[in-house]
């Protein structure tokens, strides 16, 4: 049956006699991504059977995926009924597989197709670049225009340049229109989008893609490359001052900007700095030069320390500025110094004198300490001789103890 409506279909096209629900649907997809094909049918045949076929359709080769067997490894078919629309899904785009294809409608008789043209295209963007250069710190506005027909149509950005992951990756779209640095504004009326990034880095450098989705073809894109550059200046400079002291600082400028309002201000940012020119009656500003200006601080507090900026450039264009890093010190007094010399010379006499000390103690109680040895080991010498004294003069002892006992009995009382 199927090669017999084949069949019929081959002889059709030569004979221009094809039914087709809409004209030629062009789809643009990127090499090595998927892309998806849509196609709608009448009311009445939700129930019947859809297909997607290639080239003439004229064996069953050509056809690729139907509703009754909806998954195969490249292809992915789904009737959505409600809508009327079935979408066939290929994947692993390829060379080969540009070309002629046909959604089609089984029914009895001749089927019912819609011719599809697929294009493929490498996955970047795009032949036209428009390029953008800031500076850290500052804000940029990218402008992304569009035709008429995409008013209503999803806008969104994303970062690089390949438009097969683009709306997967973006960074914000217009359905959801703030995301922590970005921000986008459709102005349907210019027919343009513009996509807001404050606080700029150096890593937001690189390439960015305004896309505008479309149902039924390829995306629409325009890409932007943003450098983002670090803010620099004529100088930057360190200057050490005296607290209670008066203290110049010096600003060179532009000869062009001798009519320009010159300015001073202390903050870690030029861009969120405090103008001390109008905070503080202790800083004056004089023109010395055509050329250069001066900030006379009459007497500096250790509260001033810290970083400032001058220039004569209220747009805080690169190069028309100067960065100062100022630090504030303290002058000690001559006698106050002086104090100080002699409290540490004392204070180190002082200590020699306590460890000279301590180190004379500490020898006389090593000196006792020998003595008290050197006594004990004599005593025990001498205990020992007296041991062998008496051992040998014992029995002689014995006589001498008798002789004077009898000695004693011989004599008188008066005696």
């Amino acid at each position: 049956m199927r090669r017999l409506q084949n069949l019929l279909f081959t002889f059709c096209i030569a004979l221009r006699c094809v039914t087709s629900a809409v004209g030629v649907i062009h789809v643009t997809g990127n090499v090595g991504s998927a892309v998806n094909v849509s196609c709608s049918y009448d009311q009445g045949y939700e129930s019947y059977e859809k297909y997607l076929c290639k080239n003439d359709c004229g064996s069953n080769d050509d056809v690729l995926i139907t509703t009754s067997n909806p998954v195969t490894s490249k292809y992915r078919i789904h009737d959505d009924k409600t809508a009327r629309i079935f979408t066939t899904s290929i994947s692993d785009l390829r060379s080969v597989d540009t070309g002629k294809y046909w959604c089609g409608v089984t029914r009895t008789g001749k089927d019912i197709y819609t011719e599809v043209e697929l294009k493929l295209v490498k996955d970047h963007c795009c032949d036209t670049v428009t390029k953008i250069l800031n500076y850290q710190g500052y804000s940029e506005s990218i402008s992304c225009p569009y035709e008429h027909q995409y008013q209503n149509s999803l806008k969104y950005i994303c970062r690089g340049n390949r438009p097969s992951t683009c709306l997967q990756q973006a960074l914000i779209t217009s359905d959801n229109k703030e995301n922590g640095r970005f921000r986008l504004d459709d102005d349907k009326m210019l027919k343009k989008f513009t996509v807001n990034i404050t606080s700029l880095s150096q890593e937001d450098s690189g390439y960015y893609l305004c896309g505008v989705r479309r149902n039924f073809a390829h995306n629409v894109f325009s890409a932007v490359l943003l450098e983002v550059e670090e803010f620099c200046c004529v100088k930057s400079t360190k200057i050490n001052g005296t607290v209670g002291h008066p203290l110049t600082l010096q600003c060179p400028y532009p000869s062009q900007h001798r009519d320009n309002r010159k300015f001073l201000c202390k903050g870690d940012q030029h861009n969120s700095c405090t103008d001390m020119l109008k905070n503080q009656s202790r800083f004056t500003l004089q023109d010395a030069s055509s050329s250069t200006f001066i900030v006379i601080i009459s007497k500096l507090e250790a509260a001033d320390a810290g970083t400032y900026w001058c220039g004569s450039d209220s747009q805080w264009r690169v190069g028309n500025y100067t960065k100062i890093q100022l630090s504030a010190l303290y002058v000690i007094p001559p006698v106050l110094l002086l104090i100080c010399i002699l409290v540490l010379v004392y204070k180190y006499r002082h200590s020699r004198i306590e460890e000279a000390v301590l180190s004379l103690q500490r020898n006389a109680s090593r000196k006792k300490s020998s003595k008290k040895v050197i006594g004990a080991a004599q005593s025990e010498i001498y205990k020992n001789q007296g041991v062998v004294t008496s051992n040998d003069q014992s029995t002689s002892n014995v006589y001498e103890e008798v002789d004077v006992e009898v000695h004693y009995e011989n004599l008188t009382a008066s005696e």
